[in-house]
């Protein structure tokens, strides 16, 4: 491997077939930003879609929800059309609605129904832990202890599972697995496939939380035939803060009454007949709850047109070649600095960030803020840095490893206490 420099980056950047898109997004000046998977930067299409949809408001108020350019009653389906391509779904098996952890709550509350042996629920004990949140209330709900019902797949070192490890968690008291797609800290890539048959063998039902990589890689759900999945699209798809999550229903499903019914889960020819007996939507559809939140979901309207014209598969390849450039670079310029790559090396099960480990961690994230490198600090010694592949560039994977040698060389870091701010 030859010396990484300034001149390959650029070269590199010039190369780029999708160097165009970085025009799409506000970029602060003298910013380089590296959170997208924690929160994407807005693009101005999103910014455009929203204005838009409050515009339908201002000029037809109660009539936007049928009339306009986008009427709102059907704005989650067309969003949900959109979206379905990313996770490998067909149309109708995918809703946009709710948040992650409100439709996880709704798929254990429609598909864990605790019988005979089959009382526990899967998961692994790196997950986010939102996951975990839920699948103990969920557990309790049912009046089971999660101390004996949730079986939590241990890690060898902190921060990889093991596919095997799991598979050899399953058995017949297994009713329902809830697993990452990719691990929000260390960003390994989970054999979804591989888990999905498995689990099917021993009579599983199983969901991926998709938030750590729907729009930063490709799915195949529906060919996979996972029951069921949940995301997020504030991250890598850049639908702003608390924009609607997702939320998938395999179509062998359909017909499952939802476990939290709400008025617009309702067939939509039926909903407005006002009766107290639900006729449900025969599709994903049938497992919203609320009124659709519709300025959260108008920024995906502009921020998913974009990912339609990049092409995952170009995003996916785009995406590997930064953060092997970036794993490079620490590797040759933070060596002796007490840093540790602690992400998988191997493109097929790295996910969309570079997650480095130092003991400083807290103060040299700060220490990056105060230089205009965005990080994301994960405690206790964990350091996150996403290059998203519509905005950032091998030019700015660069400086984000320069500027942190800098720092390390002349002790920045020092100047700020090891400690994470309210929010890391």
């Amino acid at each position: 491997m030859g010396q990484k420099s300034l001149e390959e980056a650029r070269e590199l950047d010039r190369q780029d077939s999708l160097q165009d898109f970085r025009k799409e997004f506000y970029i602060q000046p003298e910013t380089i930003y590296m959170d997208g998977n924690s929160l994407g930067l807005m693009s101005r299409r999103a910014e455009k879609a929203l204005i838009s949809l409050m515009d339908s408001w201002k000029a037809h108020g109660i009539n936007g929800w049928t009339g306009g350019e986008r009427p709102w009653f059907y704005l989650p389906e067309e969003l949900s059309a959109k979206m379905a391509p990313f996770v490998g779904a067909k149309a109708e098996e995918v809703m946009m609605t709710g948040s992650t952890t409100s439709n996880l709550h709704q798929i254990l509350a429609t598909f864990f129904r605790p019988e005979g042996k089959r009382t526990k629920i899967l998961a692994d004990d790196l997950n986010f832990p939102s996951d975990i949140y839920a699948i103990k209330s969920q557990l309790e709900l049912h009046g089971l202890d999660p101390e004996l019902h949730l079986v939590s797949v241990k890690s060898r070192d902190g921060h990889l599972i093991e596919e095997e490890d799991i598979i050899s968690a399953m058995s017949d008291e297994i009713a329902v697995a809830i697993l990452p797609s990719v691990l929000y800290r260390s960003g390994q890539v989970l054999n979804m496939p591989a888990l999905t048959e498995a689990a099917h063998r021993h009579g599983i039902l199983i969901g991926f939380d998709l938030c750590h990589s729907v729009g930063a890689m490709e799915h195949a759900l529906h060919d996979w035939d996972a029951d069921f999945a949940f995301w997020c699209t504030y991250k890598y798809l850049n639908g702003g803060p608390g924009s609607t999550g997702g939320l998938f229903i395999h179509e062998r499903h359909f017909g499952t009454a939802p476990g939290l019914a709400g008025w617009f889960g309702s067939d939509k020819k039926k909903q407005f007949d006002m009766e107290h007996d639900m006729t449900a939507a025969a599709h994903a559809g049938a497992y919203q709850v609320g009124t659709p939140n519709i300025f959260s979901m108008a920024p995906l309207a502009g921020s998913l047109e974009l990912f339609a014209e990049a092409g995952l598969g170009r995003l996916r390849e785009k995406s590997l070649k930064l953060t092997r450039f970036m794993m490079d670079l620490v590797d040759q310029e933070l060596d002796g600095h007490g840093f540790r790559v602690a992400n998988p090396r191997e493109d097929g099960r790295r996910g969309g960030h570079v997650y480095l480990e130092h003991e400083e961690a807290a103060r040299i994230c700060s220490a990056l803020k105060a230089e205009g490198v965005i990080p994301d600090f994960r405690a206790p010694k964990g350091i996150r840095l996403a290059p998203a592949a519509l905005y950032n560039s091998f030019e700015d994977v660069y400086e984000t490893i320069r500027i942190l040698k800098k720092i390390m060389d002349e002790e920045a870091y020092k100047k700020f206490e090891n400690k994470r701010g309210i929010v890391a």
